[in-house]
């Protein structure tokens, strides 16, 4: 026997509240998630609802499964895989579209709800934003309003389920807050699970070409957050060494995978004095971890420092850390460097950009030393018409060339990379370092944000005595650029003949509160994991806590929050008290041996006590009467002393 496909539209008032909160629960995962799923379950909402409404016919088994199958492979093939936030998000997402196709009765919508409270915690797998809390309470609060509105009465309204949905809520957070607060941190959090990698990044990439970095300046996403243990460097001093550059094939720059080098820490040697401070790193997806050159100590597990004193994880960052780290501003690096590394960081690409490389023979020459002829090269980016701007024209081939000798307008990179050709047309070894310059402080919360408008790319020469040391020919250009942040540049008035835009102060200073909410978040919040559980369980006095500790505090706590819970929900739905009147008239009942029919009022069972003669008439009417008026009446306390009366001469 076929199963009936037909639907009778008794779904019609509870359905919307169930798209309701799938649609709620899908909200964060547009973003990330291919725009033909968005589309497939936009189609599946409206073709549910649109059938509901017309009484319509669901689709053939025959045909979900050919779109179940077709959507699996779907994922499949965008993901390369089904495992991992991504491609679950995705399954989840079609999962709970095609649920809707089959959906006949109520105990199917409560698959439904099920699927959306997944959906939303699924959501905080990805990353767990200061909304995040807001839209966890509110998605929750539409999923249970619909699930009570199920099994709603007609009497019952909208405003009375989100009461209810939101009394539980209320109930559930003192026991959620004694769980997060007491139960042990783990060093890796349970949702550092893969994640997809089709979605674009921003940031910084491991190679260099003309107008790479100036693209992403025009993005004000934030790159990573520093707090200092006491004052903060100077703009000028704020580098934050990324990657190294080594290799040049005419046109791009890059460099080697991240590799451990055991004598690269060795090959400091620092001056002046040290500065401490904390990075949060927003997630790259890459390897590469930035410190303020030049880094000297980092507590980050999995890191190492390469052969050009650049750091690096073993696995990708792909979720936000939080890591101090030593500096010195002040610093000599490697001051002998072999035949062989000499050679290797002079090579260039043979013919290659031929005009750049006469102009630096003819220009050793003149200058007779190699320090003079560095200087030579500032001074002649610094004096000639160079301009420093976002918006640089296209180089095609031999760039180098071409930026030097014709167009003379670029932005950091252009400068490093003809600085780099120049130096080693004349076997001076040059690498290229990319990373941050600057960053504005933010006086609500205290630390430095550098976003990637801060992108930076810079030089380091090697000269004898000297060793490798920074020159940044940007500075020759645009020193302003280097004496503040790109930010701090908009907003003056001078970053505008670069290119940046700068926003209204009013924006930015909301901007920078929101920043500093984030932060907060990020530290007390997002960051509590075990070194800051250890912290707060001892000031709130629990020494040397332990997981034991923890564990038997915390069964101890839920334990006590769900037996007052119980007291609570006890003491506002228990039944109320029983009318004295009716207690007197229970009496009655129970002396005269009989027992009124369900829904018989008082009078018809005292006719029927008549008729059966055992009572006399005036008596079951006296107390019938007396009843009646004390309960439902207006004798009040003189009525009830009558029912009183005459119940208690009953014989």
């Amino acid at each position: 026997m076929s199963r009936p496909r037909g639907t009778d539209g008794s779904l019609l008032t509870s359905l919307p509240w169930t798209l309701s909160a799938l649609i709620v629960a899908m909200a964060p995962h547009i973003p990330f998630i291919p725009i033909w799923i968005t589309v497939i379950f936009v189609g599946c909402v409206v073709w549910r609802y649109v059938i509901e409404r017309r009484r319509g016919v669901l689709p053939s088994p025959w045909l979900r499964g050919a779109l179940a199958l077709g959507c699996f492979l779907g994922v499949l093939a965008t993901y390369s895989s089904v495992s991992g936030v991504g491609p679950g998000s995705a399954l989840l997402a079609v999962m709970a579209a095609l649920k809707l196709l089959e959906t006949r009765k109520r105990r199917d919508q409560f698959v439904l709800l099920f699927l959306s409270i997944f959906l939303v915690m699924s959501s905080l797998l990805r990353e767990q934003f200061l909304w995040s809390l807001p839209y966890l309470v509110v998605s929750m609060l539409i999923i249970m309003s619909a699930w009570l509105r199920m099994s709603a009465g007609e009497s019952q309204t909208a405003r009375q389920s989100f009461m209810t949905g939101g009394r539980l809520l209320l109930y559930a957070a003192p026991l959620a807050i004694a769980m997060w607060i007491f139960f042990p941190r783990l060093s890796t959090p349970f949702w550092a699970v893969p994640i997809d990698t089709s979605r674009a990044t921003t940031g910084l990439s491991d190679t260099m070409s003309p107008g790479d970095i100036s693209e992403l300046s025009m993005s004000d996403e934030v790159a990573f957050r520093v707090s200092f243990e006491g004052d903060v460097p100077a703009a000028r001093d704020r580098y934050w060494r990324g990657l190294v550059l080594t290799r040049f094939n005419g046109r791009t720059w890059s460099g080697r995978e991240p590799s451990i080098s055991r004598s690269s820490r060795e090959q400091v040697q620092p001056l002046g004095e040290r500065v401490d401070y904390e990075v949060t790193l927003e997630p790259t997806r890459q390897q590469w971890v930035f410190a303020l050159d030049m880094p000297y100590a980092w507590s980050l597990s999995r890191t190492f420092m390469g052969p050009q004193q650049q750091l690096a994880r073993t696995t990708p960052i792909d979720q936000r850390i939080a890591y101090k780290a030593s500096s010195y501003t002040d610093f000599r690096v490697e001051t002998d460097l072999s035949s062989m590394y000499r050679n290797w960081y002079s090579e260039l690409p043979s013919g290659s950009n031929p005009r750049t490389a006469e102009l630096a023979r003819e220009m050793r020459a003149a200058a007779g030393s190699d320090q003079a002829f560095v200087n030579a090269v500032l001074q002649k980016l610094h004096e000639e018409e160079y301009y420093y701007t976002l918006e640089p024209p296209p180089l095609g081939r031999n760039p180098v060339d071409r930026f030097l000798f014709d167009t003379r307008r670029g932005f950091c990179e252009h400068y490093a990379s003809a600085f780099s050709v120049l130096m080693r047309s004349v076997n001076i070894p040059t690498r290229i370092v990319l990373g941050y310059h600057g960053g504005e402080l933010n006086p609500m919360g205290g630390h430095l944000i550098v976003r990637q408008s801060d992108a930076h790319a810079w030089t380091e020469i090697w000269l004898d005595g000297i060793g490798w040391h920074r020159v940044d020919p940007t500075a020759a250009v645009a020193p302003e650029r280097i004496e503040m942040s790109a930010s701090d540049a908009a907003l003056d008035g001078i970053g505008e003949a670069w290119g940046f835009a700068a926003p209204s102060r009013l924006l930015h200073q909301m901007t920078l509160t929101w920043d500093a909410l984030n932060a907060k978040w990020n530290d007390w919040i997002l960051g509590y994991g075990p070194e800051t559980q250890n912290s707060f369980l001892k000031w709130l006095g629990m020494e040397d806590p332990t997981w034991r500790k923890m564990m038997l505090t915390l069964v101890g706590l839920v334990v006590g929050l769900i037996m007052l819970i119980s007291v609570l929900l006890m003491s506002r739905y228990r039944p109320p008290a029983k009318d004295e009147a009716a207690i007197l008239y229970q009496r009655f009942v129970k002396r005269l041996g009989q027992t009124p029919d369900t829904g018989e009022t008082a009078q018809v069972f005292a006719l029927r006590v008549r008729e059966s003669g055992r009572v006399q008439a005036a008596m079951v009417d006296e107390i019938t009467d007396a009843y009646l008026d004390a309960r439902y009446g207006n004798g009040g306390d003189e009525a009830f002393a009558r029912l009183k009366e005459a119940v208690g001469a009953m014989r």
